[in-house]
């Protein structure tokens, strides 16, 4: 598509990571004809939502940012959020993206017209706004997840989400309750436990907690190639091989796993003396079951004489605090949830009609499917960023910029093919979709004994990519338009 062209209609739901890639994409592209709906005041996702204390990325920040917009000299090697949020607001800025996105636009339902092969686009507001292509890019991390204790509204003090924390509410010298030991749970908690007079941590499963200087990234040769500008792509590019040569030994050395919780127990043992403590923290899990989880902070904070861990069920809250299975009631002032988010329900706060009336929350009844994780059978003209399959074991970005490419492709073979209409095929999403979860079915999140997000409540993963993150670029690097029709 020549520069200034056009082009298709297309709009965009979500202004994170995922839609402003997939905008500068457009914008390169010549492609002007798009609008982003944004619910919230500013773009930024789960970055800008996620703003409780100690909140960072725990992928290195080089990886995880852009591979066209490496301008910026990140500060540490595992940035905060704040710097996260600023980088994301300079690419908007940077690409000319904001008379592009419609803020405070909630977006409650779509439905593909037949007749005129459009989207209608309802919002909350009751607007209705038509596009030719309609693109999800909502993300998996949008809904948090706060388990349905009995009693939870009887509770007299205050409690929120993490996604959602509440900085009206003081939380220093009080004694404040966290439910869940996830990936949220592990930054914060230290945060809370520098000011909070008593600190009760309910831990359901204990995490393999790894400090940040075993990850790659953290060497002086990193550093001295960050310090410079012409060479930060070759940093990225050492950071990304390294992930990748992990998941190749992980998948053909399966000793080496063992070797690794071996090693994990070792570094517990020297870390944490008190007997019980370890006991309480040390996975009854494989490694690789769920997310590897990065603290310099995390075993230092729960050894303090304030900060309970308790490893007892939780019975039910009550009025003055939680009540565990072995009738102990811990009082406390404040409940804050780090439970992390509901994956699987990604699009279910809204209503995606296709073709025929099919409603996408009932064809994903049993799990979510997409073929590559981007387009769905059985809705023409509707693409998804960070959709099924696509968590990737390094960094989503890199993910999320393959999928933006790959849509861009799919605009482009419906203009040369000059059809309205594009849907993938049923038997091509299938053959995906199979081989996709006979090679989840030999992984260790699959294994019964590893409770993890990555699995619906049925035990189906439907969440992760089964292979390297440069196998996922091989097979977005083109549209085999055998797979798809077009109308």
């Amino acid at each position: 598509m020549n520069r200034g062209e056009q082009g298709p209609s297309i709009i965009i739901i979500g202004a994170g990571f995922g839609g402003i890639a997939l905008a500068i994409a457009l914008k390169k592209a010549g492609i002007e004809s798009f609008t982003i709906l944004e619910r919230a005041n500013g773009v930024g996702g789960v970055w800008r939502d996620n703003r409780y204390p100690g909140a960072a990325c725990d992928v290195v920040s080089r990886l995880y940012s852009y591979s066209f917009d490496r301008a910026h000299e990140w500060s540490t090697v595992f940035a905060q959020q704040a710097e996260i949020l600023a980088y994301i607001e300079g690419c908007a800025e940077r690409h000319d993206l904001m008379g592009h996105i419609r803020f405070g636009v909630e977006v409650a339902g779509a439905a593909f017209g037949e007749a005129n092969a459009r989207w209608r686009v309802a919002t909350a507001a009751g607007e209705v706004l038509e596009a030719q292509i309609l693109v999800s890019a909502v993300g998996i991390f949008n809904r948090p997840m706060i388990p349905d204790i009995p009693g939870r509204a009887t509770f007299a003090g205050a409690q929120f989400h993490s996604a959602r924390w509440d900085r009206d509410i003081a939380l220093a010298g009080k004694t404040v309750a966290v439910v869940g030991t996830g990936a949220s749970a592990v930054q914060f908690v230290p945060k809370l436990a520098a000011s909070a007079a008593r600190l009760h941590v309910f831990q359901r499963s204990p995490q393999y907690v790894l400090p940040k200087t075993t990850f790659p990234g953290n060497s002086p040769w990193d550093a001295w190639l960050q310090r410079h500008k012409g060479l930060r792509w070759l940093a990225r590019l050492k950071i990304f091989l390294t992930f990748e040569r992990m998941l190749f030994r992980r998948q053909f050395f399966p000793q080496l796993r063992e070797k690794g919780e071996q090693g994990f127990r070792n570094f517990l043992a020297g870390k944490i003396a008190d007997p019980e403590l370890r006991r309480k923290l040390t996975p009854e899990y494989p490694l690789g079951c769920k997310r590897l989880l990065v603290s310099n902070e995390w075993y230092d904070t729960l050894m303090q004489p304030h900060v309970e861990v308790v490893d007892t069920p939780i019975d039910s809250i009550v009025p003055e605090g939680i009540r565990t299975r072995d009738g102990a009631i811990r009082r406390v002032d404040a409940i804050v949830y780090g439970t992390g988010f509901r994956l699987t329900e990604s699009v279910s706060q809204m209503r995606i009609t296709g073709s025929g009336g099919r409603d996408l929350n009932e064809a994903w009844r049993d799990g979510a499917e997409a073929y590559l994780g981007i387009t769905v059978a059985g809705f023409p003209n509707f693409f998804m960023l960070y959709g099924p399959h696509t968590n990737a074991a390094s960094s989503i970005v890199f993910m999320l910029e393959c999928q933006a490419g790959y849509i861009l492709r799919c605009i482009r073979a419906m203009r040369h093919a000059k059809a309205r209409t594009m849907t993938v095929r049923e038997p091509a999403q299938r053959r995906f979709i199979d081989a996709v979860q006979a090679r989840l079915s030999r992984s260790v999140p699959a294994q019964d004994n590893c409770l993890t997000y990555f699995k619906t409540a049925s035990g189906r993963i439907t969440t992760q990519w089964p292979g390297y993150a440069t196998e996922y670029r091989w097979r977005t690097r083109r549209v085999r338009t055998g797979d798809y029709e077009f109308g």
